[in-house]
């Protein structure tokens, strides 16, 4: 397993930090919570704010599965370590059109 330090700017979720660290996100549905093809496992995960329901939705695969959009760097994330699954799902309907934010 590969491991990677990559550094991000505060209020910036995790999905926009990974792209800009040339790590392989998806992130299909751009942040609009629609699909979960940025899901990433967290290690540390009592570091964390409790997933909203609507991501808990998406699926369930881990008890430490968060969506890469919806968790965003804060100091006290400092030290966060992520591990990527080796497959994703894509919920996002053919056509879908995500809404800007």
């Amino acid at each position: 397993m590969e491991k990677r330090t990559i550094s991000r700017s505060l209020l910036e979720c995790l999905l926009e930090a990974a792209h800009e660290n040339d790590i392989e996100l998806e992130g299909a549905c751009e942040a609009s919570l629609a699909c979960s093809t940025c899901h990433v496992i967290v290690m540390y995960y009592n570091k964390l704010e409790d997933p909203t329901d609507d991501e808990n939705d998406m699926f369930g695969l881990t008890d430490t599965s968060r969506l890469g959009c919806q968790v965003i760097a804060k100091p006290e994330l400092d030290g966060i370590r992520l591990a990527l699954p080796v497959a994703t799902r894509n919920f996002a309907v053919d056509g879908y059109q995500p809404k800007p934010h």
